[in-house]
């Protein structure tokens, strides 16, 4: 996996992490868990472009 392939997953990750914190924290917002679902789903395309 190149490096700026790792560090989006990573950033994905921590995001992932963030979500989870703040939803247990406050409540969960649609919004956050939204935006994460779509940083996800980017992270998945970059990884699947770079492989081919």
């Amino acid at each position: 996996m190149p490096g700026s392939t790792k560090a989006m997953a990573v950033l994905t990750v921590g995001a992932l992490i963030a979500v989870t914190a703040y939803s247990v924290a406050l409540g969960s917002n649609g919004w956050l868990w939204f935006t994460w679902m779509v940083l996800g789903a980017a992270t998945v395309g970059v990884a699947v472009a770079r492989r081919t």
